[in-house]
């Protein structure tokens, strides 16, 4: 099994940036890739960027592409989202999940953390 903790989170003025933390635990050599995603209300749940574990390989929407970059730090086993620009529009739920070797979708999920981005 692996655990996902997100924090980071919080209230920032339109512009500003936030640093979100997506901490793994247990059978953390498992992992394939570890990818961001967010919900905002009333809306389905979007893709954001994913990055794997072990190449370093990175890919991200078109959406937040120039303003948001994942990035990871195998000895802390923490994957993060680097959120600069930030628009109102970005406020949502913001989910890390993780991709095992040989699982063709994400199926472990962190609780999520609120970003809340005032105008």
């Amino acid at each position: 099994q692996v655990q996902l903790v997100e924090s980071g989170g919080g209230l920032v003025q339109a512009g500003g940036s936030l640093r979100l933390s997506c901490a793994a635990s247990g059978r953390t050599f498992n992992i394939y890739n570890t990818g961001w995603f967010r919900q905002a209300p009333g809306k389905e749940r979007e893709y954001l960027a994913d990055i794997a574990w072990s190449s370093g390989n990175r890919y991200a929407s078109d959406s937040v592409k120039g303003r948001f970059t994942i990035s990871r730090d195998n000895a802390k086993n923490t994957v993060y989202l680097e959120m600069n620009s930030l628009k109102p529009e970005d406020t949502a739920v913001y989910y890390c999940a993780a991709r095992l070797f040989g699982m063709s979708q994400y199926d472990h999920w962190g609780q999520g953390t609120q970003v809340t981005v005032s105008s």
